[in-house]
């Protein structure tokens, strides 16, 4: 019988390798849990959650000298300024509809046939997008305009159905507002800081109760695999949709649905 850590290690490569590609991590986890028996119940829920620090992590080592010149500019620098107000007016509706609806939302969207519908209709929406013959305005994650950053932080509240994709519905509200490929995947990461902290603290405090010191361990092993994976996952994800677009993930967003839904008829 797998480990409980052997278990954490694969989810861990799972969260690292889907958060910031157009798949969704959290489908991909359940699914992962369902198909492979690699973790079902409340803890486990936690844990893909927990675990999605990591990864953000992975982002601001990456880009810590931007980040670290945004934050030094807070308070002085009015470009600094005015993309820290878009990043938090992005993160609002999500951070609203989190509070109010995040309870509901985890109880009965969070099943396997959810997530499967979602990353087929998800797929076929990327597809459409990818194929749009769109004249980008915007090059620059940091320069959007405010109205376009809410819009963006409208089309995040979209993927808290589990199979959407956080970075998915970011990244494809980006492009039909303007943003070229690469700054839409860029703002994305941007925006996952603040949107899974807060996750991560919210779901830490609500499930404060049920953690063990053999829980902690376990989401540190997800959480330091996570990272890794992630670091390595981001460069070479950048550089192949600013080539080849999204066409790739959203096949694999159709097919990983597809057997999902043959596998759930089937009784799995």
């Amino acid at each position: 019988m797998m480990s409980d850590a052997v278990r954490a290690v694969i989810l861990g490569i799972v969260e690292g390798v889907t958060e910031f590609i157009p798949v969704s991590s959290t489908g991909h986890l359940l699914l992962a849990e369902r198909f492979f028996d690699l973790g079902e119940g409340p803890f486990w829920k936690s844990f893909a959650i927990l675990i999605q620090l990591g990864a953000i992590l992975a982002i601001v080592a990456l880009y810590f000298s931007k980040l670290w010149a945004i934050a030094r500019g807070m308070f002085s620098d009015p470009a600094a300024q005015r993309f820290v107000i878009g990043v938090l007016v992005a993160f609002l509706p999500a951070a609203v509809v989190g509070a109010i609806a995040g309870s509901y939302i985890k109880a009965f969207l969070f099943n396997p046939w959810v997530v499967c519908f979602s990353l087929i209709v998800g797929g076929a929406i990327l597809l459409w997008v990818d194929q749009l013959d769109l004249e980008p305005q915007e090059h620059d994650a940091t320069t959007f305009p405010l109205p376009m950053y809410l819009w963006i932080g409208v089309a995040q509240c979209i993927s808290m159905i589990p199979g959407v994709s956080r970075s998915g519905a970011t990244i494809v509200g980006a492009m039909l507002l303007g943003a070229d490929k690469r700054a839409a995947a860029e703002f994305s990461f941007f925006l996952a800081i603040p949107t899974m902290v807060g996750a991560f603290v919210y779901d830490l405090y609500k499930s404060r109760g049920e953690m063990t010191l053999d829980h902690a361990g376990l989401i540190a092993i997800g959480f330091v695999v996570s990272f890794i994976t992630a670091m390595i996952v981001v460069k070479a994800f950048l550089g192949y949709v600013t080539r080849h677009g999204f066409t790739l993930f959203a096949w694999w967003r159709v097919i990983v649905g597809t057997l999902g839904l043959i596998a759930l008829a089937m009784g799995r």
